[in-house]
């Protein structure tokens, strides 16, 4: 359980990126596997987003997710907001209800878990290179601007995710982010004639464009495993079929 140091000094609200350790799940998933669309067994997802709200030490109602699809879609949960069984097929959350604990789920894409505090109001977004590269960081800012947020008091944390070093890609991804801007060069390396993106720069980019200063970035990279934490690339080079989700949360006291 990683924590920013960021948002440690907000005192109304909970966080934590979790990594792989300290759940029931087994083989490949060993052993938080937090992903209920993984092919893991339910009922160990179950019991492990259990270990996950015992670990935050609060009494908190159950863990909000989503069914994500690597959009810049986004849901607003408000204080009236009551759970149904309904998956929202976004990549956003956004909330002002005290005790509703927000998650995303990532492999190597990066959760950014944001707090305004004046208004009392905190967001977890799952940020894969389409996420982003759609705007989904904007958009979720500008919203929170709207429900009378300042951007001085927006404090954001980017968390463990897949590093510069690790994150090879093909000429056609590196031509669309040129496409776009001829400036989004400074997020690629080419090295033993592969090209590599910079993932947590790139969303670090994201949110200063938006003129957000107050930002923490966990500099721990999913792809390694010694940082005990799941990884969709490292399964993949690795032959394995599936791969376990770490969860990222944040909640308002």
């Amino acid at each position: 359980m990683i924590k920013s140091k960021y948002l440690l000094k907000q005192k109304k609200i909970t966080h934590a990126f979790f990594n792989s350790s300290g759940g029931t799940s087994s083989g490949i998933y060993k052993s938080l596997n937090c992903g209920p669309g993984s092919n893991d067994k339910k009922e160990l997802v179950k019991k492990n987003l259990e270990i996950v709200k015992k670990k935050l030490g609060k009494s908190i109602k159950k863990i909000f997710l989503v069914h994500q699809i690597h959009s810049n879609k986004f849901i607003f949960l408000d204080k009236n907001y009551q759970f149904s069984k309904k998956k929202f097929k976004v990549d956003a959350i956004i909330t002002n209800q005290e005790k509703l604990p927000i998650a995303v789920l990532t492999a190597d894409c990066a959760p950014i878990l944001l707090y305004e505090k004046k208004k009392n109001i905190v967001a977890a977004i799952h940020a894969g290179w389409k996420g982003a590269f759609k705007g989904i960081v904007r958009r979720v800012i500008n919203f929170m601007i709207k429900k009378g947020c300042k951007r001085e008091n927006i404090a954001a944390a980017i968390g463990p995710c897949i590093g510069k070093d690790n994150y090879n890609i093909k000429e056609d991804f590196y031509k669309k982010f040129i496409k776009k801007d001829k400036k989004n060069k400074i997020f690629f390396k080419k090295r033993n004639n592969t090209i590599y993106f910079n993932l947590p720069y790139y969303v670090k980019h994201q949110l200063k464009l938006n003129k957000i200063t107050n930002i923490d970035t966990i500099n721990i990279d999913t792809f390694v495993k010694k940082n005990n934490f799941f990884s969709a690339r490292r399964s993949l080079k690795l032959k394995h079929d599936d791969y376990g989700r770490n969860i990222s949360i944040i909640m308002i006291n």
